[in-house]
């Protein structure tokens, strides 16, 4: 399972830790595999608070790059006009979890949005 993630700039590592948490606990039993990597737009991967997330939950940290998130944001289940005008993706999130889960890798469910960040979880094949 990946862990994609979405946060304000400045975001800390216990603001990004938290998201991830609570999509754990929203979905439940669907997120009861263990975390295999944090991802995040390559925008955004040289942040602090990012690297300090993924070092926190033992991670590798991967940066997707904004081409990739174009790529499967037809498959984002949520569709923010405001960050999709922004960056050119619905949702950061969901489209880094997809591309860092890899080839048919599908979403848990929806992002979910805690204090300053968003996370969602996605399962492929390799993860």
């Amino acid at each position: 399972m990946v862990a994609g993630v979405g946060f304000r700039r400045g975001a800390t590592a216990a603001d990004i830790v938290a998201a991830v948490a609570a999509a754990r606990a929203v979905f439940g039993g669907a997120a009861a595999a263990p975390i295999a990597a944090l991802a995040t737009a390559d925008f955004k991967a040289e942040e602090a608070g990012f690297r300090e997330a993924a070092a926190r939950l033992g991670v590798p940290p991967i940066a997707c790059a904004i081409t990739d998130l174009a790529a499967v944001a037809d498959q984002t289940l949520t569709r923010s006009a405001r960050v999709a005008a922004a960056v050119g993706v619905p949702s950061v999130a969901e489209a880094a979890a997809l591309v860092a889960a890899g080839p048919g890798a599908r979403l848990a469910g929806p992002r979910v949005a805690h204090g300053n960040a968003t996370c969602a979880l996605a399962v492929g094949r390799n993860t």
